[in-house]
């Protein structure tokens, strides 16, 4: 186990994403191409500073699933309004999160780890929680394996946390294995009520 999370998880890291960003180009090429006019201008990829390994800041980046349409007052509108249908597709079968091989491949992700959340949530997890940075973020991972969006924030991070304290070749196959199920149908995508989830107030 200390053999796979030191060396051999990052090996198998560099050589499948850089291999799937070789085989996919022209798919996601496309998809960039259908997300540009369909967000109207806003663009096909988002980049947002989120924290990884130890805290360390990074820019993730996803196909862009919203508009930037906003109201009178210049305030973005709801993420469900501003959620197009070709982005509802593409958030509801994953492939939102593909541009994120980018970040594997550069070390900033792994394939499998607790998911990177937001910067200003860093201060409001309690020390427990914040061990899920122990690791590298990852663009799946064992919370996304059991609920993803649906669970509570704290059984998430519980999730995560269990994760860090278990890491193996193992349970990395699993994770997988359940992705590629849930992906398939489409589980857990968003919150109830909700087109994404809750933002983690400290307390859910």
């Amino acid at each position: 186990m200390r053999l796979y999370r030191s060396f051999l998880k990052r090996a198998i890291d560099v050589t499948a994403s850089g291999a799937a960003l070789l085989v996919l180009s022209v798919p996601l090429a496309a998809v960039t191409a259908w997300l540009h006019f369909a967000n109207k201008g806003a663009g096909a990829f988002f980049f947002q500073e989120r924290p990884g390994k130890d805290g360390k800041i990074f820019k993730v980046v996803k196909f862009k699933t919203m508009t930037d349409e906003r109201d009178s007052a210049g305030k973005l509108l709801p993420d469900a309004q501003r959620l197009t249908k070709v982005g509802k597709l593409v958030r509801s079968t994953s492939i939102d999160e593909l541009p994120q091989l980018w970040n594997v491949f550069k070390g900033d992700m792994s394939l499998i780890g607790p998911r990177p959340l937001l910067v200003k949530y860093l201060p409001l997890y309690s020390p427990e929680q914040a061990r899920r940075h122990e690791v590298r973020p990852g663009i799946t991972g064992w919370a996304q394996c059991h609920g993803r969006n649906a669970i509570s924030w704290s059984k998430k991070f519980e999730l995560d946390v269990w994760y860090v304290d278990n890491v193996s070749f193992i349970t990395d196959c699993k994770v997988i294995l359940t992705t590629i199920q849930k992906v398939l149908k489409r589980d857990g995508i968003s919150a109830e009520g909700q087109a994404t989830t809750q933002p983690f107030n400290g307390h859910n």
